[in-house]
């Protein structure tokens, strides 16, 4: 059975899978974090644990934001403009954000565990149906919308029912047209937020078919998003 959640602070039944969903932008982030040659994603639940982490791991980078805004003492933002073009060989980022990682660290109680942006939603609905659902009783299954009231996380959870579902509605189309009028976008389209921009908007409206899908693992009881190839 699939149920569809929205919110960054729940408490969820036990499950088969979980995927968390962060449209704009933490895990269109995370996706071409992998792209450009990320090795590893580490979750941190608070700005101290995250600068924990980065002390006992100086050449890890710290990733994130507060309010959609940059946080003073981290290498890098929650814009996925600027990680695509940053070289990302091999390292390992810590991310913080306000409701994609948090969401992720409420949704471990599941067997496996999955998060997507648009930019994967398709490659990772697929992947889930064949490899997962295929020729067996439909497990229990969260989708989570992490953003507790816009409707781009909303409008990408139902589309990733629609292709397990298999019956394709919503259409790419339509989520598209629905991330882009959302809430949440709306300050990346106006001139006077020049903190957010419109390039960011680019990519997490972007299908990006990729050879993987991002799983979370708990190494050590630290929640790690890791990325699993397509076989």
């Amino acid at each position: 059975m699939i149920q569809i959640v929205q919110g960054n602070n729940h408490r969820l039944a036990d499950a088969e899978i979980h995927v968390v969903i962060d449209v704009i932008r933490a895990f269109t982030v995370a996706h071409y974090a992998f792209i450009q040659g990320a090795n590893r994603i580490i979750l941190a639940g608070s700005l101290e644990e995250a600068f924990r982490f980065k002390r006992g791991h100086p050449d890890h980078l710290l990733a994130g934001e507060i309010s959609g805004l940059p946080i003073p003492g981290f290498d890098l933002d929650n814009s996925p403009a600027r990680i695509a073009q940053a070289d990302l060989s091999g390292k390992t980022l810590i991310q913080k954000t306000t409701n994609g990682v948090e969401a992720t660290l409420n949704s471990l109680n599941a067997k496996q565990i999955f998060v997507t942006g648009f930019s994967n939603a398709a490659t990772t609905a697929a992947w889930i149906k064949s490899r997962l659902m295929g020729g067996r009783p439909e497990p229990s299954m969260h989708l989570i919308a992490s953003h507790p009231s816009g409707d781009d996380d909303l409008a990408c959870a139902e589309y990733i029912a629609g292709i397990l579902r298999g019956d394709g509605q919503p259409t790419a189309a339509q989520t598209l047209e629905r991330i882009r009028r959302s809430e949440a976008a709306a300050k990346f389209f106006d001139p006077e937020q020049p903190a957010f921009w419109p390039e960011d908007m680019e990519l997490c409206l972007r299908e990006c078919p990729s050879d993987f899908v991002m799983k979370v693992a708990i190494h050590d009881g630290v929640p790690v998003i890791e990325r699993e190839h397509i076989k």
